[in-house]
């Protein structure tokens, strides 16, 4: 069950958590930006009339198969998600860049200048790495991460992350302001209670075979942990279609506006698989009303240790940051980008040799 409380009236919560406690609910406070509320978990038919009879309570609702803190009616307006100084579902479009994995300190500090000088908003790169094969790179480990907290802090960016065991979130917590919950990871509820319980920012991508009701289920788990910065991501569904690596699913983005009140991003290199296809479906995804867009970048993709082929070279993602922000414009959105930059684009060869990207590997 979850109850809304009017307010956070000390001799109410007490009264009403007894209340839940003598029905036999594990009870937990839950201070959300939109309101306080009481769950009380392990009740499976509880009687909602005498607790919604009780004074300061401004409804109980059962616990079922669908969302309630997620619901968009708790906060029609919609919610608003830290990230660095961006605030995620507001008027600036988030642009989260980086590479797929940190390979080694000038690739990801190379990076982070170059996303940085174009706009990017946050510095996004993988330390740990889930793959399909057993034998491809899984990621330098905390070492990558330290690498990556580095280059984000030379560049005054913040950082996002995937995050792939439960037993690693309080390590890796403070060198991380966004844990990244990853589509294999989707459905991981002891992974997405530790996240909520660390009450940092979560960007939460969902799972290539979920529906949208079972994604924002999911982000549910986190709420219930009284985390309210989480952040929806759409990153492509399979399909039956091999042109692409996955079909990046669009129709997901108003869908879920109306389903709920978090924000959402969209991640374009993933739902397509392919250079050439990214920054179109990132210019429209942020027509479809995307709070923010996800991508690849690196140096060099040709010799990337994952994920090269949809990987965007530093001058094609200055052209995408620069596509994005008329589209942005046009749906009543903002991307600032700076007026002069440390470096003008036909530098980048000359950047790549003075990172170490010049020669062999």
């Amino acid at each position: 069950m979850i109850v809304k409380l009017a307010g956070p009236d000390e001799t109410v919560l007490q009264a009403v958590s007894a209340a839940l406690e003598a029905m036999g609910g594990q009870v937990r406070l839950l201070a959300l930006p939109y309101g306080t509320f009481l769950a009380a978990l392990g009740l499976e038919h509880p009687a909602l009339k005498p607790i919604q009879a009780m004074a300061g309570v401004a409804w109980a609702r059962p616990a079922g198969s669908k969302p309630i803190l997620a619901a968009r009616e708790l906060n029609p307006g919609g919610s608003r998600v830290q990230l660095g100084a961006v605030s995620v579902g507001g008027e600036t479009l988030a642009l989260v860049a980086g590479p797929c994995s940190v390979e080694d300190r000038e690739q990801i500090t190379s990076t982070a200048r170059f996303v940085a000088a174009f706009g990017a908003t946050a510095l996004r790169g993988g330390a740990y790495k889930p793959r399909t094969s057993p034998y491809a790179f899984q990621g330098l480990g905390l070492a990558g991460l330290e690498l990556l907290r580095e280059a984000a802090d030379a560049s005054g960016l913040p950082v996002v992350t995937e995050v792939m065991e439960p037993g690693d979130v309080a390590a890796m917590a403070p060198l991380v302001d966004c844990f990244q919950i990853g589509a294999r990871n989707m459905a991981n509820g002891p992974l997405l209670k530790a996240v909520g319980q660390a009450g940092k920012t979560v960007l939460l991508k969902r799972g290539p075979s979920a529906t949208l009701a079972e994604f924002v289920l999911a982000a549910e788990y986190i709420l219930l942990e009284g985390n309210a910065q989480v952040i929806l991501c759409e990153r492509g569904i399979r399909t039956f279609e091999t042109a692409t690596r996955n079909t990046l699913d669009l129709n997901a983005v108003p869908v879920l506006k109306s389903m709920t009140h978090l924000p959402v991003m969209v991640d374009p290199s993933h739902g397509t698989g392919r250079r050439d296809a990214v920054a179109a479906m990132a210019r429209a995804a942020v027509a479809a009303g995307a709070d923010g867009i996800l991508v690849e970048v690196h140096p060099d993709p040709a010799r990337a240790l994952s994920d090269g082929d949809q990987s965007l070279h530093f001058p094609e993602f200055r052209r995408l940051a620069e596509q994005l922000k008329p589209v942005a414009e046009a749906v009543g959105r903002r991307l600032e980008l700076p007026e002069s930059l440390p470096f003008a684009p036909h530098q980048v060869p000359l950047i790549r040799r003075a990172m170490g990207w010049g020669g062999s590997r």
